[in-house]
């Protein structure tokens, strides 16, 4: 018997075509933050108009998808990142790390947020803002390439060297900027942490600490894009908030059940 040609058979007898073409169409819309339009997304998905019509009318109706305010693109909702919200795992962690987070940020006067890994990028699940007027955070829902991030380190510094080769030979991005994440990773190992300029915004340095669960595993990071304030109420030292920061990841993956993996 020739088990390619079983295989073949099983997909073909639990194919369902228009479930792929709606999940085509979902992939392809998560990519695009100004959405595509109708004419754009049956080109790139190789399928006819009219079939492509159909399911983003189908999708929505059922509010994942909307048209732009001139009614020529479609783009994504926020429905899928609040459905994965209601996933269990998810709403613990967020629902765990929301006081602790907000006490930090108060206490140090920066913004911080909590990333996962997700189909290659940083999926920005949680986010709370310092008290002061000025202000530098990551959006909620933002999907960060994982090679422009010190949180993508953290997640993938603790994977088992086989999962963590699979990871970054699929992630896209330069040559520079994968060396040199390839490179700082030893170096988180050895911290427990990790600390370096932001490249997307110049004078901003990103702590990120991981946050463990039952298990030991890496299930998120807890990041401080650090700015340095001039005046205020309060003002805290890169040092002060890195330890300020670890101490909050060492309590919230306690709280996960990581009493036995953390100090």
């Amino acid at each position: 018997m020739n088990d390619t040609s079983d295989n073949a058979k099983d997909d073909d007898k639990y194919r369902a075509p228009a479930l792929s073409k709606g999940l085509d169409i979902l992939e392809l819309l998560a990519g695009e933050a100004r959405g595509k339009t109708q004419v754009e997304v049956a080109k790139t998905l190789g399928r006819t108009t009219s079939e492509i019509f159909r399911m983003l009318m189908v999708l929505r109706q059922r509010g994942y998808v909307e048209l732009s305010d001139d009614g020529d693109r479609y783009a994504l909702t926020t429905k899928m990142f609040e459905i994965a919200h209601r996933h269990p795992p998810i709403r613990r962690l967020t629902s765990i790390a929301g006081d602790e987070m907000q006490r930090l940020a108060d206490d140090i006067n920066q913004s911080v947020h909590l990333g996962i890994m997700h189909s290659g990028k940083v999926l920005v699940i949680a986010q709370v803002d310092c008290p002061d007027n000025n202000v530098t955070s990551v959006r909620l829902g933002a999907q960060i390439p994982l090679f422009d991030t010190a949180s993508g380190r953290v997640l993938t510094a603790w994977m088992e060297d086989r999962l963590r080769a699979q990871l970054l030979d699929a992630v896209d991005g330069s040559a520079e900027r994968r060396k040199d994440f390839i490179e700082g990773i030893p170096e988180v190992l050895e911290k427990g942490y990790c600390e370096n300029a932001s490249l997307t915004i110049e004078g901003v340095v990103n702590i990120s600490c991981p946050i463990r669960d039952f298990s030991g595993k890496v299930v998120a990071a807890l990041t401080i894009p650090f700015v340095k304030r001039l005046s205020g109420t309060s003002i805290r030292s890169v040092d002060e908030s890195r330890e300020a920061l670890l101490s909050v990841c060492r309590s919230i993956s306690r709280q996960l059940g990581a009493s036995v993996h953390v100090d």
